[in-house]
């Protein structure tokens, strides 16, 4: 995994994560099949997705846009959408086009989802690209978000589609 050699570009500070936090319990999250585009809710199932690889047990969404909600170039995230895209393609697991907005689209990342990754794996993947969130769910489950940070001492907000991994 991870043979693009796409190298990740230095993050230098960083927006406060309970801010940003919301903000991607608030996105939309859209996925795309056979030209036509799917909501994907935290907190919800993804069973129209899930129906496309019934062999699987895992689905993700991560993105490589705006490492940690930093606003990089347009040819940066542009590099880094493909090396991410060469990687997914490199696990021969099945994988889809999808995107993360902020709800009035002021803000819009392209974004993968992948079927069947180990989610060890997809944590990697994702620091790899420097995601402060991701969404992961089991087949069955609710899609959940994940922060790869500690829970900041002052966020108040219903947690309960949200895994902090630190």
């Amino acid at each position: 995994m991870m043979k693009s050699g796409w190298k990740p570009p230095g993050i230098e500070g960083h927006l406060p994560i309970g801010a940003l936090v919301h903000s991607y319990l608030v996105a939309d999250y859209r996925w795309q099949h056979d030209g036509d585009w799917h909501d994907l809710r935290l907190g919800l199932p993804a069973p129209a997705l899930e129906m496309l690889c019934p062999e699987v047990q895992t689905f993700g969404l991560l993105s490589a846009w705006n490492p940690h909600s930093i606003k990089f170039s347009e040819i940066d995230n542009r590099n880094a959408d493909h090396a991410l895209h060469d990687d997914l393609n490199d696990t021969g697991l099945h994988y889809c086009a999808a995107f993360a907005s902020a709800p009035n689209r002021s803000w819009r990342e392209p974004s993968w989802i992948v079927a069947g990754m180990a989610v060890e794996d997809f944590d990697a993947l994702s620091r790899y690209y420097g995601q402060l969130g991701t969404i992961w769910w089991n087949r069955g489950e609710l899609a959940r978000l994940r922060i790869d940070a500690a829970r900041p001492a002052d966020f108040a907000h219903d947690e309960s589609s949200i895994d902090w991994l630190k």
